[in-house]
C-alpha cells in the first residue's frame, strides 16, 4: 500500500466511523483522526459522524473533524435532536465549489443525504459525491439512480464514494453505477474484525483514473467498518 500519494493524483478516503466508537466500546475521536492522518488523504468522506457524543472537553465532533482534517468541508446532518446531530462529512484540503447537499431520503425510512462538490485540486478538478445509503433494497435502488444523475455526463473526473449498504451480489448500486463509473474498489469492509461484505466503495470515472486502492485493517479496533483509500488521477479538461 502506497504511503505517499503520486504527484499527479488525489488521495481520497471513505470511512464509516461508527460515531467514533470502537469495539471497546469507547468513544475516541482522536483514534479516528490519527488513522486518517496516517494516510494523508486530500479528500475524506466520513459517515456516522455523531455529535450526540462529545469529546472530554465537550467539543462537537463535526467541528473537531473539520479542524483536524482539512481547510474546507461540509457537514450533512441527516438527523438533528436536542442532544446533537448525526450524519456525514466531506472534507477537503483544497477549495470546494458547486457544493450541494441532496436529500435522497426514502419515505418512512431513515433520512439520507448525498454531498456533491467539485474539488479544485492542483492535479485537476475532481467531482465528488459522498453518501450513506439506506438499508432496504428498494430504498437503495432509488438512491442509486439519484447518484447516477449526480455523476453527470461530462469529462470531469468523477468519484462517488461512501457506505452503500449494498451487500447483495450483484448489488443494486453496482448495477446502477458500474457502467457510468467503471473504476471501482472491491474490498470487504464489514464487519471490520472479520470483513465479509463490500459495503464501502469508491466508484470513479474514467476507469483509468483509479491508480491504486487499499484498506487499513488497523481500523478494526476503531470502527465496525474498514476505511477504503484510493489514489485518483484526474483528467485535465481543456477549457471550452
Amino acid at each position: 500500500m502506497p504511503f505517499v500519494t503520486p504527484a499527479d493524483a488525489i488521495r481520497v478516503m471513505t470511512w464509516n466511523i461508527h460515531g467514533a466508537v470502537g469495539h471497546n466500546p469507547r468513544f475516541d475521536l482522536a483514534r479516528v483522526v490519527a488513522l486518517i492522518d496516517r494516510w494523508d488523504p486530500q479528500v475524506v468522506a466520513l459517515q456516522e459522524v455523531d455529535s450526540r457524543r462529545r469529546t472530554r472537553d465537550g467539543a462537537n465532533p463535526f467541528e473537531v473533524l473539520q479542524r483536524e482534517l482539512g481547510a474546507h468541508g461540509i457537514g450533512a446532518k441527516s438527523i438533528t435532536t436536542a442532544d446533537g446531530d448525526y450524519g456525514q462529512m466531506l472534507i477537503s484540503r483544497w477549495p470546494l465549489r458547486a457544493v450541494e447537499i441532496r436529500d435522497i431520503s426514502f419515505p418512512e425510512r431513515e433520512p439520507r443525504r448525498a454531498v456533491e462538490a467539485v474539488v479544485e485540486a492542483p492535479a485537476g478538478p475532481l467531482r465528488v459525491v459522498a453518501t450513506h445509503l439506506g438499508l432496504s433494497l428498494h430504498e437503495r435502488r432509488g438512491q442509486a439512480r439519484q447518484l447516477l444523475a449526480l455523476a453527470g455526463d461530462d469529462e470531469t473526473t468523477t468519484v462517488i464514494m461512501g457506505d452503500f449498504n449494498d451487500w447483495l451480489w450483484p448489488g443494486s448500486v453496482t448495477r446502477a453505477l458500474g457502467a457510468a463509473l467503471p473504476g471501482r474498489t472491491r474490498f470487504r469492509t464489514f464487519p471490520s474484525r472479520c470483513p465479509l461484505l463490500r459495503l464501502d466503495r469508491i466508484f470513479c470515472r474514467p476507469a483509468g483514473a483509479l491508480a491504486a486502492s487499499f484498506v487499513d485493517r488497523a481500523a478494526r479496533d476503531i470502527s465496525d467498518h474498514l476505511p477504503v483509500i484510493a489514489d485518483i488521477r484526474p483528467t485535465r479538461v481543456a477549457p471550452a
